[in-house]
């Protein structure tokens, strides 16, 4: 689609440049002393402005595709860590529509498989705006996202972020998060620069508390009534991991 969009645009740039060129050539016949009328001048400006869009269009396409490419990507011995993309949108929706998923998520269940893209399509701006990083949990086998877990609130000024997770129940309890934490983490403090990860959590979602624990986390205090979330005040634990308490 981009080369398309960057011929079209040649084609149109090109042809008014040479058409603007055999214009002021000496010519003998009648349309040798021909005045070309404002409407002619417009008609070229209007076909070049285009033409110099479409091309400068296919610069930022071809931008999008560069950065795209060059999104992390890692695996873990049953797991890729791939971007989540909108062919994706189907599996995300299936574990966003669920209640027991939701639960302790500060998003309302999903109704409708066009809010899963939206949400796909917000994770790319951030990524492609270096403002976030959200890797897909995809399994080796069929190449199926289960989850994502990734970064955001990214304060770069203060070389910290939080992470977030969440992962389909029907892989609950086999240990995704803990293999694919690792790596995750890994990123973060070598390629992102950061010196703390944090995590915010419903105190009563245990499991959240275990798996941040096992990666070794340490739990720093619970903040009161912090957010407003689904028509109630909530609490939230807050737990961190430091670059060298990961090094050790």
């Amino acid at each position: 689609m981009k080369w398309l969009v960057l011929f079209a645009g040649i084609v149109l740039l090109g042809g008014n440049i040479y058409g603007v060129y055999d214009m002021y050539q000496p010519k003998v016949g009648p349309l040798g002393d021909v005045k070309f009328s404002a409407h002619v001048w417009i008609s070229i400006f209007v076909s070049a402005l285009v033409g110099i869009l479409a091309i400068a269009q296919f610069f930022i396409l071809l931008g999008y595709d560069l950065r795209k490419k060059r999104f992390p990507r890692m695996e873990t011995e049953r797991f890729l860590l791939r971007q989540i993309e909108a062919s994706d949108a189907q599996e995300v929706f299936h574990y966003f529509s669920q209640d027991e998923v939701m639960k302790y998520y500060d998003l309302d269940v999903l109704k409708d498989i066009s809010e899963a893209r939206k949400i796909i399509d917000n994770w790319q701006k951030r990524y492609h705006k270096n403002e976030g990083l959200r890797w897909g949990i995809a399994t080796k086998k069929d190449n199926k996202i289960i989850g994502s877990c990734g970064y955001h609130n990214w304060e770069k000024e203060h070389f910290k972020a939080e992470i977030g997770f969440e992962v389909t129940p029907e892989f609950w309890r086999t240990g995704v998060m803990t293999e694919v934490l690792e790596p995750i983490l890994k990123h973060g403090f070598e390629k992102m620069d950061l010196h703390r990860i944090e995590a915010l959590y419903d105190p009563e979602n245990i499991a959240s508390r275990r798996t941040l624990e096992k990666a070794g986390f340490v739990y720093e205090g619970t903040l009161r009534k912090s957010a407003f979330e689904k028509g109630r005040f909530c609490d939230a634990a807050i737990c961190s991991l430091l670059k060298e308490e990961f090094a050790k």
